[in-house]
């Protein structure tokens, strides 16, 4: 496993695993329930992580679409 994306951002969140679900590549998020926990909805990114196998494709179609930048 490997990180791809960190972010607070839900809705980015929620793209990211969107547009590579649709490239048949599986995410994992951790740290989902995290900000709950210590009571803060912004105070611990989520870590988008993609298999070893995917982790190159994935990169490459955050970056395809503009979001290289967010890369881990």
């Amino acid at each position: 496993m490997k990180e791809l994306v960190r972010t607070n951002d839900s809705v980015f969140l929620s793209w990211v695993q969107a547009m590579l679900r649709a490239d048949l590549i599986e995410t994992f998020v951790l740290d989902g329930h995290m900000s709950v926990l210590e009571g803060s909805a912004a105070a611990i990114a989520r870590r988008v992580m993609v298999t070893d196998e995917d982790y190159e494709r994935a990169k490459a179609l955050l970056r395809d679409a503009g979001e290289g930048d967010r890369i881990v």
